[in-house]
């Protein structure tokens, strides 16, 4: 890996050939990663073609849920292999996950199989069975051991001493405190297991994951994920957010799933969205009223100035898998959302990767306007 910057703090799918910046100069990069259950291995594969790049140097990472996961594996493995060890270590983490499912030892998708095609007609009344099951009965009733399998996966992929002491990116890690809805954002110096479960825990499947006497419940509710950190605290003017969670859907839900995975979607876009707008306003305001050369009293404002905002989504390919199947995780779904993250980083970076250091590609006010 790029040695760091002087202004810094601290088998699968065969991408296009890695390419270079004609002066060969490291660029800075932040990433934003949204939570979004299994639909994180989408995250794993656009992080996969990123570490390709040699020219690109993330810098720091905000993370929510799964993006917290990805985070913190990513920071692992780069501490103890740089690029190839970050690749190693997240193709690891994500085939742990999937030894959990109860597909693993069927053979093709879970889609794709007799069994479930058989079944298919029944799916959606057990859904509907099951989410009344789980609205009449708490985690502290039907898990009253607190039962995380994501723990012992965690535990057995990242080395948290080095995460902690990673000087390779900056981490920050959002969860939503139970007592005031408040975000709170933990940064590397913090981090254990238990802040990377408080990310992601579904109040609906989980018991709150208590720190430091505060009880923590998803990330998602209230930053998915947090920018602010990455602005105020790191020297990358290039911010990348990769989304998993679709803004808009063509259709209007009917049925009972589709409508509480809509609702589901809303929900966990609605601070991010609140947040981009208020970028927006920001530098809208700024370029409006501040002239050449102004010195700023506040350094925030000059880098909000600065910021250079980019997306990557998961376009199509992940709304047409809807939002139920986020829960989903044998391997060969997995693998399918990684060599989707592959494809879509791969042509981002070739119809977008030039505007990186030189102005934004992603339109905030065009975008996000009502």
């Amino acid at each position: 890996m790029n040695p760091p910057s002087p202004a810094r703090r601290r088998t699968r799918p065969q991408p296009a050939a890695a390419t270079c910046r004609p002066d060969h100069t490291v660029l800075q990069l932040d990433l934003a990663l949204q939570g979004g259950g299994s639909h994180g291995a989408f995250t794993w594969g656009v992080l996969d073609r990123l570490l390709d790049e040699e020219w690109l140097e993330v810098a720091g990472i905000s993370g929510t849920s799964a993006g917290a996961m990805n985070a913190v594996v990513l920071a692992s493995g780069l501490m103890d292999g740089g690029r190839e060890g970050a690749k190693r270590a997240l193709h690891r983490f994500w085939q742990r996950v999937a030894q959990l499912s109860p597909f693993q030892g069927l053979p093709g998708t879970a889609a794709d199989h007799p069994l479930t095609r058989w079944a298919a007609p029944w799916l959606e009344p057990m859904q509907q069975a099951a989410s009344l099951w789980s609205g009449q009965f708490s985690p502290y009733q039907f898990n009253p051991l607190n039962l995380n399998p994501l723990r012992t996966v965690l535990n057995d992929t990242v080395d948290f001493e080095r995460v902690r002491n990673c000087h390779k990116t900056l981490l920050f890690i959002s969860a939503t405190q139970v007592r005031t809805g408040a975000l709170r954002v933990f940064d590397q110096r913090v981090l254990t297991a238990d802040v990377v479960l408080a990310s992601a825990c579904l109040p609906q499947l989980f018991q709150a994951v208590e720190i430091e006497g505060e009880a923590y419940w998803d990330g998602g509710y209230a930053g998915n994920p947090s920018l602010l950190p990455l602005i105020n605290e790191s020297p990358a003017d290039d911010l990348l957010l990769v989304q998993i969670n679709p803004i808009e859907r063509a259709t209007v839900p009917t049925t009972v799933g589709d409508i509480l995975d809509r609702v589901s979607e809303i929900t966990f876009n609605a601070s991010l969205i609140k947040e981009l707008r208020s970028l927006a306003l920001l530098q809208e305001l700024l370029v409006d009223e501040v002239t050449p050369g102004h010195c700023f009293h506040h350094p925030l404002l000059q880098r909000v100035q600065a910021l250079r905002t980019h997306l990557l989504d998961g376009g199509q390919a992940l709304v047409s898998l809807g939002a139920r199947t986020k829960t989903q995780t044998h391997w060969p779904f997995l693998q399918r959302l990684h060599s989707l993250g592959v494809q879509a980083a791969d042509q981002w970076l070739a119809t977008q990767g030039e505007a990186l250091g030189q102005r934004s590609s992603f339109n905030l006010h065009q975008v996000l306007a009502p």
